[in-house]
């Protein structure tokens, strides 16, 4: 619905027309076990596998960011572990959370035990806030994460941030899983955990465009809340937001071609 609001025909930014360059569909939604969150897990792993199959790239939209691992699964299938750039107010690294292994607090975890990502080449982007213990960071560090804490944004700017992105992710395939909780509620109030001072929507769109000509493989934007959210303000910035990463496939297919 919120997408509707956008012009997608030609984006100046990239000098790309997204739906002329490439091929683009909305595939539907996966089918998963609503009450069954480790059967729901598989159900996404393998539909998603399914579709890589027959296509390059994939933009997945939810939900609970439990999905990023069985996303990551699917993908590295076809490419093997790859750089993960994770935007987000929380770093999604617990090894258990209220006991349970698979929740929205801890897909990074499992997927750094499964060897999913590269963990030299990844990183937390928009990290804030209190945590729950004073070992987290120290964790998370262990587990092959580098940190872009929100503060870097104030302190140093979005063109420092993209130079720490793109040193770090070099020419390896990259995914890229956006919590749109990374977001300031004041922009994105439609979300599940919320977070004070955050990046601003022109941030994330700024850092985004500035990854252009990395090596994109695939994509979520989750945690998306219609029913929290006011004005379509959350939505239209998610939907803005996938139409950035569709750019930015249609971008890195264009440079490959050259």
């Amino acid at each position: 619905q919120a997408s509707r609001h956008l012009r997608t025909q030609y984006h100046p930014a990239y000098d790309t027309e997204p739906f002329v360059e490439q091929q683009v569909a909305d595939a539907g939604d996966i089918a998963c076990n609503p009450y069954n969150i480790e059967e729901a897990v598989l159900e996404i792993q393998e539909a998603a596998k399914g579709l890589l199959g027959e296509v390059g790239s994939i933009i997945s939209l939810g939900g609970d960011h439990t999905i990023a691992l069985p996303l990551l699964r699917a993908v590295n299938s076809y490419h093997g572990p790859v750089a993960l750039v994770h935007f987000d107010a929380h770093l999604d690294t617990w090894d258990t959370y209220y006991g349970a292994p698979y929740t929205h607090g801890t897909p990074f975890r499992r997927a750094a035990e499964e060897k999913l990502f590269l963990d030299h080449a990844s990183m937390h982007i928009g990290i804030r806030g209190p945590l729950y213990s004073r070992d987290d960071l120290k964790n998370d560090e262990e587990l092959g994460f580098k940190v872009v804490h929100c503060d870097e944004f104030q302190q140093y700017g979005v063109e420092h941030v993209i130079k720490r992105i793109r040193d770090r992710v070099g020419n390896n395939p990259m995914y890229l899983s956006i919590d749109i909780d990374v977001l300031d509620p004041s922009h994105a109030p439609g979300t599940g955990t919320p977070e004070i001072a955050g990046m601003s929507s022109r941030e994330l769109v700024g850092v985004l465009r500035g990854l252009a000509g990395l090596n994109i493989i695939s994509a979520d934007v989750v945690e998306v809340s219609p029913a929290y959210d006011h004005a379509e303000l959350t939505s239209l910035a998610a939907a803005t937001t996938v139409f950035e990463i569709t750019n930015l496939l249609a971008y890195s297919k264009n440079k490959s071609k050259s």
